[in-house]
């Protein structure tokens, strides 16, 4: 029996594709609908997708709608829609046209699927998971963004190709915002229990950290014409199966912060609990002086976007 009764993807472009394939496969709930404003793009993923269910094993029902009534009856939903980067744009660049997707988004759940976790990927994700909780009224435990899962898939795959490691093996995590001011904590990464610094020189451990600071733009440099897909929806897969198994996984994400880490009224990435109903707690982790400092400028980071969004139409 499925953990979930109906998964919700807004947005089948890259990422909502990929991501809905993913979750029928996992078979972690009845319905998974993807919803898009361009009239047979959701349907026509949703169909291929379904097509592949006797040949995968999957009972996942998935289905393509344009209209937002399909998130009647949800119990997560994952907010993908957005912009994409292109080359020489930040995430911040998106702003103001990503707002606007959000908002209508927003209040769709809210009167749509109001006992929704909602998953929050569109970029600049730890802006818009604020701003989707504050247009939506969910609570703060059920709003929270993917952002730490995926920059710190990318700093363990990088030094586990330093080391010629399984990346399985590397544990870490990644903090702060899901931009340039991300903040890996060294003092955290070890692989198999020895730490990083005891294994390679502060040079390279380094230009792995500014490597993982980049990764996006690495992808979208090379792409051209988008942005990446594979690496995020396996992100976002494993956040919805924490919800959907209850499994209360520690992962960092773009979670709301009440006082933790010295830090109110903010998304940004930390590690969490998370469990069926969302956030479970934040969990505060010791950091470096210079770790700290680094989060500081992290959250100073989205504040300054929250500022600029403020000042934004609508």
């Amino acid at each position: 029996m499925s953990a979930l009764g109906k998964v919700v993807v807004l947005g089948a472009g890259n990422i909502g594709g990929s991501l809905a394939q993913r979750l029928a496969e996992l078979d972690l709930a009845r319905e998974v609908a993807l919803v898009d404003i361009i009239d047979g793009l959701p349907q026509g993923k949703a169909l291929d997708i379904q097509e592949s269910a006797p040949i995968l094993g999957f009972s996942t029902q998935v289905t393509g709608a344009t209209s937002l009534d399909a998130l009647a009856g949800a119990d997560v939903v994952v907010e993908t829609a957005g912009l994409a980067r292109k080359p020489g744009m930040s995430r911040s660049d998106l702003l103001e046209k990503n707002a606007a997707i959000v908002r209508g988004h927003a209040d769709a759940v809210r009167r749509h699927a109001p006992d929704a976790v909602v998953v929050v990927v569109t970029n600049p994700v730890d802006v818009m998971t604020y701003y989707f909780r504050e247009v939506s009224g969910l609570p703060p435990a059920r709003v929270f963004g993917e952002s730490g899962t995926l920059d710190t898939a990318r700093f363990r795959t990088f030094v586990a190709e330093a080391l010629h490691v399984a990346p399985r093996d590397v544990t870490s995590f990644v903090l702060g915002t899901h931009g340039d001011t991300m903040v890996p904590v060294l003092s955290l990464t070890s692989v198999g229990g020895v730490p990083i610094s005891k294994l390679l020189p502060p040079d390279r451990i380094a230009a792995i950290v500014e490597r993982a600071k980049q990764g996006g733009a690495e992808i979208v440099n090379l792409l051209k014409t988008g942005s990446a897909f594979y690496a995020p929806t396996a992100s976002q897969a494993e956040l919805v199966s924490a919800i959907a198994q209850d499994a209360h996984r520690l992962l960092p994400v773009a979670a709301h912060l009440d006082g933790e880490f010295g830090e109110k009224d903010v998304y940004v990435g930390v590690p969490v609990v998370l469990g069926r109903r969302g956030v479970v707690r934040v969990v505060e982790v010791d950091l470096t002086p210079t770790e700290r400092s680094a989060f500081a400028a992290s959250v100073a980071a989205v504040r300054a976007d929250l500022a600029l969004l403020a000042k934004t139409p609508g």
